[in-house]
């Protein structure tokens, strides 16, 4: 991901995937752009500089995340990508970053512009060990806030990690990667017993299972279970949850983290029942 500064409006002779022709992306046909030097002279046409850091006074704060078509996997290109696009075009979320454009260019690759974030969870952690009870909470509020939105709209993120929780200078959440990364089919760290052993699940049940695990790194600042062998994972899940002796978790956080990570699927709540418990009110 690529931070960039935005001083005009995008030119003229381009369709905007985000406005009125949802099925055409912005398409950059000039066969005199090769490959890298395609991206900065198009993108800079377009009105985006590329830089270290971001422009400040009248200059907009944005971000770009590239998908190379060529390189992706045939699935991802084919059948996972259109989908994403697709959802990015009509989720709009207060804790769910915004994609402002979609931008095409003739070597192949897609650039996705979207609003930019100082940071992202997992590195907030690890400057700080672990997240205050207070903020914590607060935090987790606004995850569950974004994942309630998206089941109700019948969308399910798949990859929800702390890696794909982006953070503003106010530490405001705002959930990302839908699917782009490389882990588009979740991370094992992540996902629910159910998912490790083969059986059918659910995937939003899926998504719930994921918030437990981020809620339990977010106050303690490392992984709820061992994850150095997949195989052996479900049967650490089955296990209580262990805090360690210097980590300091209020019991009612320590029992909504075990409400939220209950080994059977039949027991995993939905996240309206989730977003309904008294220890987020």
């Amino acid at each position: 991901m690529v931070e960039i500064s935005n001083n005009k409006h995008a030119t003229t002779g381009v369709h905007d995937p985000m406005g009125q022709q949802p099925d055409t992306f912005w398409r950059v046909e000039s066969q005199t752009y090769l490959f890298e030097r395609c991206t900065e002279k198009v993108l800079l046409g377009m009105g985006y500089k590329l830089g270290v850091t971001i422009g400040e006074g009248s200059y907009s704060k944005v971000a770009i995340k590239t998908v190379d078509r060529k390189k992706a996997p045939h699935d991802f290109v084919h059948k996972f990508l259109p989908r994403e696009l697709t959802l990015l075009r009509e989720v709009r979320h207060d804790n769910i970053v915004h994609v402002h454009k979609l931008i095409e260019v003739c070597n192949g690759r897609l650039y996705i512009v979207m609003e930019a974030a100082t940071t992202d969870l997992l590195q907030k952690i690890q400057e700080v060990n672990s997240i205050p009870i207070v903020q914590a909470k607060t935090m987790f509020s606004q995850i569950v806030s974004a994942v309630n939105f998206l089941h109700q709209n019948n969308i399910v993120h798949r990859d929800m990690k702390c890696k794909n929780v982006l953070l503003t200078r106010d530490n405001q959440v705002k959930i990302t990667d839908f699917g782009f990364g490389s882990t588009y089919c979740g991370s094992a760290a992540y996902a629910p017993p159910e998912v490790l052993l083969g059986v059918p699940f659910d995937p939003k049940k899926y998504d719930v299972w994921s918030l437990g695990v981020i809620l339990y790194v977010m106050v303690t600042g490392c992984m709820p279970y061992d994850d150095s062998n997949v195989r052996k994972l479900p049967r650490a899940q089955r296990k209580a949850l262990a805090y360690l002796d210097d980590v300091t978790v209020e019991e009612p956080c320590q029992l909504f983290i075990a409400y939220l990570l209950q080994f059977s699927p039949f027991s995993h709540p939905t996240i309206q029942q989730v977003a309904e418990q008294s220890w987020l009110q």
